[in-house]
């Protein structure tokens, strides 16, 4: 499958399932298909017998969401286990912790694909869609991804109003699928910082993206305090008030 396929497929799509049925058959970067079909066949112990999803992982969420996150990409072990974002990893369970908190995530946890999580107004989703080594993608295989973004934001840009950054790398990704998806970046960039607001206007006179950028969900920052549960709250709540979300 050439580098080509996502540009290609991604534009093809209508709709949010039909972007993520198609997200999940690529094959487009041969680093990143090896090493998560490795990982899927090494496993690890503690889910010895369970199958992995070892595809690339679509985002997650309703197609009319007012709310998007955006992270890194699927852990080795988590997401590429599992088949969601953000699922069966320490990652995943503290920010879903934090969305139900505010109400908005049926329950503390993410688990399986099949154990009844629902997020209300939210959709999250990543730049790269295959597990990296060391979670860490070669820009080259970021910009292959791209289009992939690119297609999302623009078929959940009717109702979509804030968006949360989750890291830098997740920040430098996000900002040219944004200028290509129809939302006007100011000049210089914005520089990601936890807390940072910056808000897009829409190219054509539409509704306006306020842009929350915060401290990655990682083992490293959660562990560390340089990411407290009340720091992820704190934007989490901002970005949920300006999509005008409430807690139920």
């Amino acid at each position: 499958m050439l580098p080509g396929f996502p540009r290609r497929e991604a534009g093809l799509a209508r709709d949010l399932p039909g972007l993520d049925e198609r997200v999940s058959h690529c094959r487009a970067c041969p680093r990143l298909v090896a090493w998560r079909e490795q990982k899927a066949r090494e496993g690890r112990h503690a889910y010895e017998g369970q199958d992995y999803w070892a595809r690339p992982v679509p985002g997650f969420g309703p197609a009319d969401a007012a709310m998007l996150m955006v992270g890194l990409a699927p852990a080795a072990h988590g997401g590429n286990r599992t088949g969601r974002m953000f699922t069966g990893d320490r990652s995943g369970d503290v920010l879903f912790a934090a969305l139900h908190d505010i109400g908005l995530a049926s329950r503390p946890d993410s688990t399986a694909r099949d154990d009844g999580l629902r997020l209300r107004g939210v959709r999250i989703t990543a730049p790269v869609h295959c597990a990296p080594p060391a979670n860490r993608p070669t820009p080259d295989e970021r910009d292959t991804c791209r289009p992939w973004l690119v297609r999302e934001l623009e078929l959940v840009r009717p109702t979509a109003r804030s968006l949360v950054v989750l890291g830098a790398f997740g920040w430098q990704a996000v900002l040219p699928a944004l200028a290509a998806a129809g939302w006007s970046l100011p000049r210089p960039r914005p520089v990601f910082g936890h807390g940072v607001r910056v808000t897009l206007p829409a190219t054509d006179g539409g509704a306006d993206l306020r842009l929350y950028g915060c401290y990655h969900v990682s083992q490293r920052n959660t562990f560390t305090g340089r990411l407290t549960p009340a720091m992820l709250r704190d934007v989490l709540v901002r970005a949920a008030r300006t999509a005008g979300l409430r807690r139920n």
